[in-house]
């Protein structure tokens, strides 16, 4: 599993976590969110995450 970084605002997307808070389940690939999913923190679109 893979960690992605927002670049606009740092949040960490880790695959093996998910984000329960937003309802993603644990083990959730990045690829696998939705194609409209957004950081929860700053709303940046997936293509401001970069692959740790």
């Amino acid at each position: 599993m893979a960690k992605y970084t927002c670049t606009l605002c740092g949040y960490v997307y880790n695959e093996d976590l998910g984000d329960l808070e937003n309802k993603i389940e644990v083990g959730t690939r990045f690829e696998d969110l939705a194609s409209d999913w957004v950081c929860p923190l700053c709303l940046a679109t997936k293509e401001e995450f970069e692959k740790e």
